[in-house]
């Protein structure tokens, strides 16, 4: 499989959570889920590689100039309130601690910096599912900043973790799975469109003995092995999908597992 179609698979399966309340917000388009998307493969790596690393090793830095392992993740909780808040009318609600100063915050033990770090990033999640379409260039360069600002510091701390020894979450190999057998029957059953949000949908369809998915986003279809008559997973990336039926066992949708979030998408065909 090339490089462009596992990049594919990592943007492709993104959609809102499910509301609670009888009537559903309009979801995102495709543009606005593509942001959330990429938000939550770096959002999800830095949380992993903040809590990989030894407490004890969170005063490292690799030369006297340069940021510790612990200034980074305070920095890190500050700059995602200050960015995300630039999405909307959300707003983080400050407290004494947070204005303390950086050198401070950077002593705090680990847990309180990852459990802050993670505080923050749920915050933006919040944050950037309310702008529903992309609309100004105003949104445009906030999300971009945002987001070049988690992928720059992910690649900072996987740099610290590989001078430490340490293999950053990124390239570890994804658990290996046990894909079983099914007949045709049962996987002609999934075959069909399932849409993520408007411009955005997935087609999954069927070769031989084998189900197959590939996104209108582009790039080349990637397999679906089936773990379980319902529960599907691809190889090449940590990605677990969980089809969906109604009360008289028709499918009539999936749920994607990745980076930590489950998300629904319906079938529309």
């Amino acid at each position: 499989m090339n490089r462009r179609a596992l990049i594919a698979l990592a943007c492709l399966l993104p959609v809102m959570l499910a509301a609670q309340s009888p009537v559903a917000p309009a979801p995102s388009d495709g543009v606005m889920l593509a942001f959330e998307r990429f938000a939550d493969i770096f959002g999800s790596r830095l949380v992993a590689a903040f809590d990989s690393i030894p407490a004890a090793r969170y005063d490292y830095r690799p030369t006297s100039t340069q940021q510790t392992i612990g200034y980074i993740a305070q920095h890190l909780e500050d700059a995602n309130y200050s960015l995300c808040e630039r999405f909307g009318d959300l707003k983080q609600h400050r407290t004494v601690k947070d204005s303390l100063a950086d050198t401070i915050k950077a002593g705090w033990p680990k847990d309180t910096l990852v459990a802050r770090l993670k505080a923050s990033l749920r915050f933006c999640d919040t944050a950037i599912a309310q702008p529903k379409q992309l609309r100004s260039a105003s949104l445009a360069n906030a999300l971009l900043a945002f987001e070049t600002d988690l992928a720059e510091h992910y690649s900072q701390i996987a740099t610290y973790m590989r001078l430490l020894g340490m293999v950053p979450p990124s390239a570890l190999t994804p658990r290996r799975r046990t894909a079983i057998e099914l007949s045709p029957s049962a996987l002609s059953q999934y075959v069909g469109v399932y849409q993520i949000g408007p411009g955005l949908e997935l087609n999954i369809t069927m070769q031989g003995r084998t189900l197959f998915v590939r996104s209108t986003a582009g790039g080349a279809a990637v397999r679906l092995l089936p773990e379980s008559s319902n529960d599907f997973f691809v190889n090449e990336v940590d990605a677990q999908v969980a089809f969906t039926r109604d009360a008289s066992g028709t499918v009539t949708g999936l749920v994607l597992h990745q980076y930590g979030r489950y998300r629904p998408a319906n079938k529309i065909q």
